[in-house]
């Protein structure tokens, strides 16, 4: 009996390294899993588009499906966004089924991932006398940047570094160049800035240049960047445990700060809203003329 084909989701990038990154790692986990349907798509900006992965597989006698969201904090594009595409193909092909997973992290293999990234941008230098600045995407919801904040915790927790600051490329603050100032006034000399990204991509390059023009206004400050995550092993297991989840319906989904749930300060009016994904232009079957109402969100 053939399993439920492992369909990996991602947001998409205009960067064509960041999206054939994406695609070599899905090549990779079809490679190392024989016998398992394994797909993957972007919702939009990057080929493939979601709906022809989904096509393909389907053309190939698949079903059912478990999606695995290849994002790290659960925001719009986990919340609103996949569900909906999901939905769409649900529609598009009567007869199959989608169980859904959860975002990636924070995890304990990506945080080992990015230790790894911060001892290659240190290069030697100790861990004790460097303070890490860990950038994440950045949202209008406040339950993901929260994550991020999460995720620095737990990468200082038990590692040494003198201390790990957060801030966040986009649309949240500190921004790039207020989190490195923070650290130069906690007293920093060595700064190791760690995208919080699975791929490269414009954001991850954004992240950078910000850091480069900070740093070269502040003398006595050695600011180092670190890589993104990339196609490791662990990032590979991650995604077989969150599928394995998903086809046993074993999801533990922690919805206790979420706003569409819970009255946090500021964004009350969430509670209970309908989702409304945005237009992806590159799926053909979403109207051009603005959003229809989707399901309300759950997990």
């Amino acid at each position: 009996m053939t399993p439920p084909a492992l369909l990996l989701v991602g947001h998409g990038t205009r960067d064509e390294a960041g999206a054939t990154a994406f695609r070599s790692f899905v090549a990779g986990l079809d490679a190392a899993h024989p016998g398992l349907p394994v797909g993957g798509g972007f919702i939009e900006l990057s080929p493939p588009p979601l709906a022809d992965s989904v096509a393909a597989l389907v053309g190939a006698g698949v079903r059912d499906f478990a999606a695995v969201p290849l994002v790290l904090v659960s925001a719009g594009h986990a919340k609103g966004d996949i569900p909906a595409a999901l939905a769409r193909e649900k529609q598009r092909h009567p007869g199959t089924s989608y169980a859904y997973g959860r975002p990636l992290g924070p995890h304990p293999g990506l945080l080992a991932v990015l230790e790894r990234r911060v001892d290659e941008a240190l290069a030697g230098v100790d861990r004790a006398d460097a303070t890490v600045l860990l950038v994440g995407r950045g949202s209008t919801d406040p339950d993901a940047n929260s994550e991020v904040f999460k995720a620095a915790r737990l990468l200082w927790e038990g590692r040494g570094y003198a201390g790990v600051e957060t801030a966040f490329v986009s649309l949240a603050e500190p921004s790039v160049p207020a989190g490195l100032e923070r650290c130069r006034l906690l007293g920093a000399r060595t700064v190791v800035v760690l995208p919080y990204f699975l791929f490269s991509g414009v954001l991850p390059d954004r992240v950078r240049e910000q850091a480069a023009v900070w740093a070269a206004g502040r003398g006595g400050v050695d600011v180092r960047c670190a890589d993104v995550i990339g196609p490791a092993a662990e990032l590979a297991e991650l995604v077989m445990e969150r599928y394995r989840e998903a086809v046993e319906g074993d999801l533990r989904m922690n919805c206790d700060t979420c706003v569409y749930r819970i009255r946090m300060p500021g964004f009350e009016d969430r509670v209970g809203l309908p989702q409304q994904p945005h237009h992806h232009p590159d799926d053909p079957s979403h109207p051009h003329g603005g959003h229809g109402h989707h399901h309300a969100h759950t997990h």
